[in-house]
């Protein structure tokens, strides 16, 4: 049995920078481990580095360098680019690992790191097991020779390879011509390379939320703050708005009168169109368990069937791994199209929906909205210290609530695998009485979230 992991969470590593555990010194033990862990032959090892626009980027870069140098690979650097771009990278390069330094969608305090394997796709739960098991242990004697030292070098035309593959998955003989798009990359990794792939398609890119200043990425902006995109489109009189998340591994999208698409409809509308084309494979769809009701009727409509996986794209990647499924995704914008990428693509994923968009003729608002979606609310409880979860209080309320749902909906309670939060999600056919659960569940978690804290 593999050990237990403490520092990876859902999505690599990720906490506030220059604190526990996202410091420079567990970044530069991470480098050190996850080199000797991928170091495979006598082949000259290498490691691709890429983050976003943090300012702590600056912090966690240089130590994860020493780190991989010590063990004896070679560091190419990329510098700011989304998150796929160097999964993509990873395996172009023929690298033995990837890595990505970006906390997501979280404010610029926080950052993260995430890897990569020479396959692209994000390690597995016992792979990052046994990095934290070498992190704790004394390194120092597998550690290179002064002689067997990497060397570390920065890729000028690394934006470039991503441009193309992007442009590349557009379908051949289709162009965006006559399109007006707003595009808001979050001010974060992908602030110069999806303004660039619309453009050079034909569309007309309004472009905001491209000026990063490592202070501002995901603030007021991107897939988390969608009604600044709203506002945009409404204001420009675009036909679409694209909101990206700080590394751009997610997208959302916003219609022309300016109301949000979101990841399920995404979904739906690239299942469809692929079904139709005879390109979807293993007969449906991999979702994670916060995706609606009204999807799952939806593709069973069409005879597709949804898989659910627990939440985190790495979960759904590897339940369309396992299952041979080409489409999977979350409802909060990830979207990963295994037939172009190995995780989540913002930007992939839009271009998949702009094709369908082309195609069908009609607006946003009528042709990327294929299924009623059923009431469902979700809202955030933060907490210190242990979880309220195991409260009995706590859990005589979550049993009473699943009792008063089970004949018209679901409710689904969990800890979040990169904040100290506990989400609680309702859905059911009655939007009073979703909402009702949601704010007494909320209301009692908060309460002895309280009580324990103050123990």
């Amino acid at each position: 049995m593999a050990p237990k992991r403490l520092l990876f969470g859902t999505d690599g590593i990720r906490g506030k920078a220059n604190v526990a555990p996202m410091t420079a010194e567990i970044a530069l033990k991470l480098g050190q481990a996850a080199g000797l862990r991928f170091t495979r032959g006598a082949h000259r090892h290498r490691v691709v580095i890429g983050k976003d626009t943090r300012l702590s980027g600056y912090l966690i870069e240089p130590a994860l360098v020493a780190g991989f140098v010590g063990a004896g690979m070679d560091v190419v650097l990329v510098g700011p680019l989304p998150t796929p771009a160097i999964a993509m990278l990873t395996r172009s390069l023929r690298a033995d690992l990837g890595v990505m330094i970006s906390a997501s969608h979280n404010p610029y305090e926080d950052n993260g790191i995430k890897l990569f394997g020479p396959d692209g796709f994000k390690l597995s739960d016992a792979t990052e097991a046994e990095i934290e098991a070498m992190i704790d242990s004394d390194l120092s004697d597998q550690l290179a020779v002064s002689s067997k030292l990497g060397r570390a070098s920065r890729l000028d035309d690394a934006a470039g390879r991503y441009i193309e593959v992007s442009k590349a998955s557009f379908p051949r003989g289709l162009r965006l011509d006559g399109l007006k798009i707003v595009v808001d990359c979050a001010h974060g990794a992908a602030y110069k390379v999806a303004p660039t792939v619309l453009w050079e398609l034909g569309a007309e890119v309004v472009s905001v939320g491209v000026k990063p200043d490592g202070f501002n990425i995901n603030r007021g902006c991107g897939s988390t703050e969608p009604g600044f995109l709203s506002a945009e489109v409404l204001r420009t009189g675009a036909q679409l708005g694209i909101a990206l998340d700080g590394d751009a591994d997610r997208l959302i999208l916003v219609d022309e009168h300016g109301r949000i698409i979101d990841g399920d409809q995404v979904l739906a509308v690239i299942a469809r169109g692929w079904q139709a084309l005879g390109r979807l494979t293993g007969g449906g769809v991999v979702a994670t368990v916060m995706s609606n009701l009204g999807l799952e009727r939806y593709l069973a409509s069409i005879g597709l069937a949804l898989h659910r996986t627990k939440v985190g794209d790495r979960y759904v990647v590897e339940r369309m791994r396992a299952g041979g499924f080409n489409v999977g995704g979350e409802q909060s914008g990830h979207m990963i199209l295994t037939d172009y990428a190995t995780t989540g693509d913002g930007l992939l994923a839009a271009l998949q929906v702009l094709a369908v968009l082309v195609e069908d003729g009609r607006p946003a608002s009528e042709a990327l909205r294929v299924f009623q979606p059923l009431p469902q609310v979700l809202k955030s409880v933060r907490f210190t210290g242990s979880s309220p979860l195991d409260q009995p209080r706590v859990k005589a309320e979550i049993a009473a609530a699943e009792t008063e749902l089970a004949r018209f909906g679901r409710l689904l309670i969990r800890k979040s695998g990169t904040e100290p939060v506990i989400r609680v999600m309702a859905e059911g056919e009655d939007e009073a009485l979703v909402h009702r659960i949601v704010d007494d569940l909320c209301g009692c978690i908060a309460t002895a979230a309280m009580a324990l804290a103050a123990e």
